[in-house]
């Protein structure tokens, strides 16, 4: 008898990971699509460029926008999905070398984000022409010898 008791646990435990494997299948990891990468040009521009580009080139409906804290919320729709409706974000951040963009589809698979921002980089080097030039940092101080310079003397007098 305990035995067939052993048994039909390990069948039900069976049933029960099979019954379970679909729906953890189907769980949503919403918090790791995205896409990043860093525009060239300045903060103004990288968002106007992307507002522009949801708005009038994609014709996707804004929700939510703020300028001063760069970022843009929307509504996206695609054919592949049967024209169904989910949010959208782009956000901005500045950085030294320029602006580090986030695009989030949390619904759609990530080659949707990857056609957006290839999107955005195009639309800001059209609108804009090449990015800007930002300056080559300082070079280092060059440190002195402790003597008072590499001929041992005081630079500041001339030798006659």
């Amino acid at each position: 008898m305990d035995r067939n008791r052993r048994r039909f646990a390990r069948f039900a435990l069976g049933l029960v990971f099979v019954a379970a494997m679909p729906g953890a299948l189907l769980v949503s990891r919403d918090a790791d699509a995205k896409v990043t990468f860093t525009s060239p040009y300045t903060m103004e521009q990288t968002y106007n460029a992307a507002l522009r580009m949801i708005r009038v080139d994609l014709g996707h409906k804004i929700t939510e926008r703020d300028p001063q804290a760069a970022y843009i919320l929307f509504e996206y729709t695609s054919s592949e999905s049967g024209n169904r409706v989910t949010p959208g974000s782009i956000e901005m951040v500045p950085r030294g070398d320029g602006v580090t963009v986030v695009i989030q589809l949390p619904r759609m698979p990530t080659y949707h984000e990857e056609m957006m921002a290839e999107q955005l980089r195009r639309k800001l080097a059209a609108d804009y022409g090449e990015p800007p030039k930002h300056p080559a940092p300082p070079p280092p101080p060059k440190d002195k010898a402790p003597d008072g310079g590499a001929d041992g003397g005081n630079d500041d007098q001339n030798p006659d």
